[in-house]
């Protein structure tokens, strides 16, 4: 059984993403996939991991925050599960933010591209708990670099809460730097409160969250197959 382990909104447009998260999982792999959630909305995690012992969890998260290294493993403790890594700092991450921020500027014109990108992540207060929208952030401004014609674009992270520099302080350094068509680019996985945010901000331009991009599908069956034929390969060896 693969589980997805997610953080959880009380905005319904969450629970759809999520679901088309899963079903392009299951139409890549065949493979049936349940999502548990860490808060608000139900089934919670634990309940789907006493449902399904010996599963393959795999956590839905950008960062390697509180979540992934403290409240996943604890719900996960006495359950046979296997826990994978996140999905911070895999470059499809960025790949999948570079498409979202293009379709965000093609909503604006045809021909138009920012001129400044502000990487908007959650947000993290424990250490390394940030690396993902840094790294993020890093190899987005490469692929920038790389597009055909394109002039050399900044992309700096900021964060939704518990670190800095805010969005909002990106935002106005950018414009204080003389750039005017400033995207954000939505370091973030299902539409929320954060989105919601974002939405508001001065931005030119916002694009949208990455939960259901083809991209992360790939990379949630990736992580599924590489915890499958590690627990296989173990189960060989210990029947030697």
């Amino acid at each position: 059984m693969l589980v997805i382990a997610v953080h959880g909104s009380a905005v319904p447009e969450a629970a759809a993403t999520f679901r088309r998260l899963v079903a392009a999982v299951e139409a890549i792999s065949g493979v049936h996939a349940l999502v548990g959630h860490l808060d608000v909305q139900r089934p919670s995690l634990a309940e789907v991991v006493r449902e399904h012992p010996y599963a393959v969890v795999v956590p839905l998260l950008l960062g390697d925050g509180f979540h992934r290294r403290v409240d996943i493993p604890a719900v996960l403790e006495g359950t046979g599960c296997v826990l994978t890594e996140g999905l911070s700092g895999e470059r499809d991450v960025a790949r999948a933010l570079h498409g979202r921020l293009r379709e965000a500027e093609r909503r604006r014109g045809p021909y138009t591209r920012a001129d400044a990108v502000v990487v908007a992540g959650a947000g993290s207060s424990r250490p390394g708990g940030n690396a993902g929208t840094e790294a993020c952030a890093a190899q987005l401004s490469a692929l920038l670099e790389y597009d055909d014609g394109a002039a050399p674009v900044p992309a700096v992270p900021a964060y939704l809460t518990s670190a800095g520099p805010t969005v909002d302080e990106a935002l106005a350094s950018f414009q204080g730097a003389g750039y005017r068509r400033i995207a954000v680019a939505t370091h973030l996985l299902a539409p929320g409160r954060f989105t919601r945010a974002l939405n508001a901000s001065a931005a030119w331009t916002v694009s949208e969250p990455l939960a259901d991009h083809p991209r992360l599908a790939r990379l949630v069956l990736g992580r599924y197959e590489s915890a499958r034929g590690t627990r296989a390969l173990r189960a060989a060896r210990l029947a030697c």
